[in-house]
């Protein structure tokens, strides 16, 4: 068969469909339009029906969330939470360094007091010893630092003459 005679098949098949087509819609037409009002109607009291539907189930559902809320919640809130506590891994336990270090301060600070009040009781007097055997003849002076020092028999570099 040639290209065109399969063509023209093409054609003509295709305008006999269409003719059909429209002689079909001219028949259904009037069964459309005596069909729309009651479609419309119907469409309204489905609308009017699901409103009443919504109406009835709307506290129902309320009571059952509120039912479940109070019951199976707490129930289901303990199962997740004890699962929780089953799946979390164990805390690994730290070295108690801080504790050792806040020990080792107490007790550096312990020695440190200890040694001050032991520097303190052996704080010599204001008088050397020297002085004190010597008895009265020259009065010693003491200096900042608490070296005996003569006031007369003494040079400038702290030196003592003997006349």
């Amino acid at each position: 068969m040639s290209r065109m005679k399969r063509n023209h098949k093409a054609k003509m098949a295709a305008s006999s469909a269409g003719r059909r087509v429209r002689r079909v819609a001219a028949q259904v037409k009037p069964a459309a339009a005596h069909m729309k009002p009651l479609t419309q109607s119907t469409g309204a009291a489905a609308k009017r029906r699901a409103h009443r539907t919504r109406a009835w189930a709307a506290p129902r559902v309320e009571r059952t969330g509120k039912v479940l809320q109070d019951s199976v919640a707490p129930t289901v809130s303990a199962w997740l939470s004890s699962a929780a506590r089953r799946l979390d891994p164990a805390k690994p336990q730290r070295p108690p360094w801080r504790k050792l270090a806040g020990i080792s301060m107490l007790a550096a600070a312990a020695s440190a007091a200890a040694a001050a009040l032991a520097r303190n009781r052996k704080k010599p007097d204001s008088t050397t010893p020297a002085a004190k055997e010597a008895g009265n003849e020259t009065p010693a002076t003491t200096t900042s630092d608490g070296q005996a020092m003569a006031s007369t028999d003494a040079d400038a570099d702290g030196q003592v003459r003997t006349s």
